[in-house]
């Protein structure tokens, strides 16, 4: 049986507001994205996964949709959209659209029609529950600060929205709902999209009895016990399967907050009554911190690779698993884990690639990540513009939580913002991305970090991304191979095997910025390098940053 394409497939995520400006607006658009599109064919990647491009009031940058048939107006027209898919697909090159499903805009027709009354034949569309004791329903919190209920005067009752009140949750329980949701999904099939990315689909089930959460930080509530993972999710995504998926050859990837390894074999199975593949959040969630992700504390390794080693092996043989370090939601990758220093920015970029891009699952490559952008670490808040950035700095600070410095310090570490700042193409005015002011300033590292500076340099990490994925589509063993964890005590580099047949592909990456010892080279002369990130090696060490990956036979 042919392998499934995703699974030899490498994604390349765009964020359309800041990828590239083709009207001078200052912000990103469809068109923008078209004249790239020989970039990234050039990089080998297969797949482009498109943030929301929909008609939208942009509260929460494009997630809040008030017409999923329609283009916002900042990045186009509907024909835009066709001609880019068109030009897309003559290049071999296939579209995942964002799928946000979990909530509507406050501005969507339905939400309109919903909170005009309590008869309303849209009121069920969204979750409406009545004052408890004068108060809101439950303690729960947004994710985006504050509560997660509304009030609203008209009918007297709250709506919930799991982020900003200008997202209401939709009601799946509600089979008018579901249906409305495929057929805009068919439409789009139909178009000749190639796949979804289901924004935070694990949380359109919600625990029916509405319970108060554990509260954590002194406001809210926790809520996710209760609407992630939730009572009827499975069995809402196989009747979406069987309604829509199962009738193309499509690509599908859910965002799931909370998903454990148990219920990813159940959404990612290899059956595919489900998903394709989910993408867990477990190894870039913060270091058990006082006030959840806002840390600037660095990660650990031991924990790192624990997490990384339990979801290689717990999904063998029962589910895919999707690759990454970072995407428009999280801080920069080479910021993170690596080292973003002009001595070792680029080879702790091309190591972290090396990783990630062995390991078992589809890869996905966050835009800029090719070029090793780095955090934009702006110094004021009145730089930022993510809105759950601005909110939390404002209820942390008020509320004593933080203080200023230490709610800074944060941002800088893992504010969305810093996947936010424009792609950097070249040297010219805002990094090439605009010839307006951008709607998010742009990292004054574009001067040394841009893409055209990456094209003209045959050792840059481009070049590296684009090596790493040819041995993709030349080794079968990237793909099957069976992973196994080695050095599992290491402090400081994190090692595996991936074994097929009489093959065994060794990989080791240093993440430090020492020179430490190694063993797991001491034949490399008999096996095959097929990559690293240094010209030269040392006998029995791996210098600063460095990666290899040996292919021997057994």
């Amino acid at each position: 049986m042919e392998k499934a394409w995703w699974k030899k497939s490498v994604i390349y995520q765009i964020y359309p507001r800041s990828f590239a400006d083709s009207n001078g607006d200052g912000i990103g658009d469809i068109n923008g994205i078209t004249a790239h599109l020989d970039y990234l064919k050039d990089l080998g990647v297969d797949v482009i996964w498109l943030s929301p491009v929909y008609q939208s009031p942009n509260d929460d940058n494009g997630y809040d949709i008030s017409d999923y048939q329609a283009i916002m107006q900042e990045f186009g027209t509907m024909e835009d959209f066709d001609r880019m898919l068109e030009e897309m697909h003559k290049r071999g090159l296939k579209l995942v659209m964002d799928l946000v499903v979990n909530h509507t805009s406050d501005e969507h027709r339905w939400f309109v029609e919903s909170r005009k009354s309590k008869d309303n034949p849209y009121r069920d569309y969204y979750i409406w529950k009545d004052p408890k004791d004068g108060k809101e329903p439950n303690n729960w919190g947004a994710c985006f600060g504050g509560s997660a209920w509304e009030y609203d005067e008209e009918t007297e009752m709250y709506y919930l929205h799991c982020f900003s009140k200008k997202q209401p949750d939709l009601n799946w329980e509600n089979e008018k709902v579901r249906k409305e949701v495929f057929d805009m999904m068919t439409w789009w099939c139909e178009k000749g999209v190639d796949g979804f990315r289901m924004d935070v689909i694990s949380m359109i089930s919600k625990d029916p009895a509405y319970p108060d959460g554990i509260v954590h930080n002194g406001l809210y509530g926790d809520n996710s016990p209760y609407v992630c993972n939730g009572p009827r999710v499975h069995e809402y995504l196989q009747e979406m399967n069987q309604k829509v998926l199962s009738k193309f050859d499509l690509i599908t990837v859910g965002e799931a907050a909370g998903v454990t390894v148990e219920e990813a074999k159940k959404y990612a199975n290899l059956d595919g009554s489900e998903l394709n593949m989910v993408f867990q959040f477990e190894h870039v969630d913060a270091p058990t911190a006082e006030h959840g992700k806002w840390t600037d504390k660095r990660f650990e390794l031991k924990r790192l690779r624990s997490i990384l080693n339990k979801w290689q092996t717990q999904l063998e043989g029962k589910a895919w698993n999707s690759l990454y370090w970072d995407n428009h939601d999280q801080p920069r990758a080479v910021s993170r884990f690596g080292n973003d220093g002009p001595m070792y920015r680029e080879l702790s970029a091309k190591m972290l690639a090396t990783c990630l891009h062995m390991l078992k699952g589809t890869p996905y490559i966050y835009q800029g990540e090719e070029i090793g952008m780095t955090n934009a670490y702006f110094d004021k808040m009145e730089d930022y513009r993510d809105i759950e950035s601005i909110n939390t700095y404002k209820e942390f600070t008020e509320n004593g939580l933080m203080n200023p410095e230490e709610m800074m310090s944060a941002l800088k570490a893992v504010s969305r913002d810093n996947a936010r700042t424009p792609m950097q193409w070249n040297t010219s005015a805002h990094a090439g991305f605009t010839t307006g002011e951008p709607w998010i300033r742009v990292n004054p590292n574009y001067l040394q970090i841009n893409a055209e500076a990456a094209v003209e340099d045959k050792n840059s990490i481009y070049y590296y991304y684009q090596k790493l994925i040819k041995l993709r589509k030349n080794y079968e063993i990237i793909i099957d191979g069976i992973f196994e964890g080695l050095l599992e005590e290491d402090e400081n580099i994190y090692a595996y095997a991936r074994n097929l047949g009489s093959q065994r592909l060794v990989v080791a990456c240093n993440f430090s910025g020492e020179e430490v010892s190694c063993d797991l080279f001491d034949r490399a002369e008999e096996g095959k390098e097929l990559i690293s990130n240094y010209e030269y090696h040392k006998d029995g060490m791996l210098k600063p940053y460095e990666a290899r990956a040996i292919l021997f036979e057994k």
